[in-house]
């Protein structure tokens, strides 16, 4: 019975952790998501494509500030706890989320609209270096040996829940008002809707138990004084690896499921709602085969699963983007189960796989600025860069390019790593 409690207790501090997961990352895809409405609303241009580019690169900047939160929050997660950084971060997404809300556009306050939206878009980076990898290293510390992978592929789903959840309102805002609607007040909508969704990821991770891992430190008198240094002083290489093992994982994510929207409305001239409705199908499909993969990993190991899923992305990515500027349906929703597939087989085992490489006294500040900088060199460039391939080249199939070197690198990293799926952590 005792076995059983305990049980019950670390699945629901697994799942309260990974609930504030999807209310953070609900938050910033709405940006992503809303991305053709926004170019025309905060950077008006005769050019929609250079209208894109600013509002890709304001994007981008959000995930500049993400290695800066890395430090702040892998600092708060190594000294203060695990649950007090979570609760933190909960709140500095949702309250800047809020603001874009009720921002005035380009017309109605000129150049200081854009320098607001960057500025809020900076903070929201800061939340958001912190609340995922935060949130793995929690999940992990709670889970039971020979699980790790299963329970921590489930943070993958709370980061896919919450960007399904802004791509279900963004769908439902699209298709129930007029494109003037959406243009005049519609996109407002699902931004607004952050402080509630906050005040409930708020109220979700008060109620966390603090992790084991960190607990056995903290009664040990062994915790970190400045676990940063310590981190970078002794582990570079282990968090050169996560920055590199992101490559393939951060570009596929953002320019496949983030991206994806923007391109089929713009370059083969599927409506918005269209687009965002397959999206959303695609983003479902990753859910759903996440786990399986993570699950797979703990009975076969880490490097499997993640190298098949590089092979599979390094050899179709361009002919999938090919497909997907028939502006066929069909062609679409077959190229993104293929997508869907390999990306599951990454990010299922990825979680635990970077958590297992450090020790726990400098674990948050380790794989929270490996991860960290390694999304905003790539994953937050992703979108801008695939426009400005487009632009530039005049080849819709060019962004396939730029995935399958990615692909390639992260299989580099992949081969070099050693196995972990067996290995105790504290």
């Amino acid at each position: 019975m005792k076995i059983d409690g305990s049980s019950r207790r670390t699945t629901k501090n697994v799942i309260a952790g990974c609930v504030g997961n999807v209310l953070e990352w609900y938050d910033f895809a709405l940006y992503g998501l809303f991305a053709p409405v926004l170019a025309r609303l905060f950077f008006p241009s005769e050019d929609e494509l250079s209208s894109l580019l600013a509002t890709f690169g304001v994007f981008a900047v959000g995930f500049s500030m993400r290695p800066a939160g890395s430090v702040i929050f892998g600092f708060l997660g190594d000294r203060v706890g695990r649950k007090r950084a979570l609760e933190i971060s909960v709140i500095t997404m949702a309250v800047p989320t809020t603001l874009i809300g009720v921002l005035p556009t380009y017309e109605e306050a000129g150049r200081l609209a854009p320098i607001l939206l960057t500025l809020i878009r900076l903070i929201q980076g800061i939340s958001v270096g912190g609340e995922f990898t935060g949130s793995i290293s929690f999940v992990v510390e709670h889970a039971p040996p020979g699980r790790r992978g299963f329970y921590s592929s489930w943070t993958e789903v709370s980061l896919l829940c919450g960007i399904l959840l802004g791509s279900v309102i963004s769908s439902l805002v699209t298709n129930t008002f007029t494109g003037e609607q959406v243009q005049s007040f519609g996109w407002r909508i699902p931004f607004l809707l952050g402080i509630v969704i906050g005040a409930i990821g708020l109220y979700l991770r008060t109620g966390l138990d603090e992790s084991p891992a960190f607990e056995r430190l903290k009664e040990a008198g062994q915790l970190s004084k400045r676990p940063v240094r310590d981190a970078i002083q002794n582990h570079w290489k282990k968090m050169v690896t996560v920055v590199g093992a992101t490559c393939g994982a951060s570009i596929n994510f953002y320019l496949i499921f983030v991206y994806l929207p923007t391109f089929l409305s713009t370059e083969t001239h599927i409506p918005l709602p269209s687009a965002l409705d397959i999206n959303t199908i695609g983003i479902v499909t990753l859910m759903v085969l996440t786990p399986v993969m993570g699950l797979l990993s703990d009975v076969i190991g880490r490097k499997p699963v993640l190298i098949a899923g590089c092979l599979i992305i390094a050899v179709s990515a361009y002919p999938l983007f090919g497909a997907l500027t028939r502006g066929s349906v069909t062609s679409d929703l077959m190229s993104l189960a293929v997508f869907a597939l390999a990306t599951a087989m990454i990010y299922g085992p990825f979680g635990a796989m970077i958590v297992e490489l450090f020790p726990a006294k400098v674990r948050m500040s380790a794989v929270s600025i490996g991860y960290n900088v390694g999304f905003a060199a790539f994953g937050g460039t992703a979108p801008f860069v695939a426009t400005y391939l487009i632009k530039t080249t005049g080849s819709k199939v060019s962004p396939g390019y730029y995935l399958a070197a990615a692909a390639i690198v992260s299989l580099i990293v992949f081969f070099s790593i050693r196995e972990s799926f067996r290995d105790k952590i504290e």
